[in-house]
């Protein structure tokens, strides 16, 4: 990975910084690929500030949720019955269904504090991007529930920057 990385960015801290940003807003990866790799950078440049990566990473991951939020829903609708795009909609549409549901069904009444769990946790597919989609077919409150998914990103940071530093660490003292 090591190698990857000096190739793709070099010692450029403006496209480090700028790749970490970019990283958290890919859907999937989110901040859970760019904490790490804001990790490797450090490695790599004693200059890159952890910090200043992290606001981007949180940024990055937040820019696409009011997007998502109003738009996705309506776009998804829209292109699930189209030849070329349907099966792929039509998959994230239920992808987005089947976790609100889920969501709604364990949280009760508790259901922002939920959402704050499904996107702090950092496992596959629960990031900003599926719960804010989840949101939006659930109907929630739309300041609710971004106030839930920002708590949720902060989670989910602190976690992956604690593991991180943890691998970073642990690779760092192998070599």
């Amino acid at each position: 990975m090591k190698e990857f990385l000096i190739k793709t960015f070099g010692g450029n801290i403006v496209t480090q910084y700028l790749a970490c940003f970019i990283v958290a807003m890919v859907p999937l990866i989110e901040l859970r690929g760019a904490v790490p790799v804001a990790h490797a950078f450090r490695v790599l440049n004693p200059e890159f500030r952890l910090l200043l990566g992290y606001c981007l990473i949180a940024i990055g991951n937040m820019l696409p949720v009011p997007v998502i939020f109003f738009f996705a829903r309506r776009v998804l609708e829209w292109g699930k019955d189209k030849k070329v795009i349907g099966k792929f909609f039509t998959f994230c549409l239920e992808k987005g269904r089947k976790g609100g549901l889920k969501l709604q069904e364990k949280a009760g009444r508790g259901l922002y504090f939920a959402l704050f769990l499904f996107v702090g946790i950092p496992l596959p597919g629960t990031g900003a991007w599926t719960g804010t989609l989840a949101a939006s077919l659930l109907d929630m409150d739309f300041k609710k529930s971004v106030l839930a998914v920002v708590g949720g990103v902060a989670l989910a940071g602190v976690i992956m920057g604690l593991l991180s530093a943890g691998v970073v660490g642990a690779v760092g003292a192998m070599g």
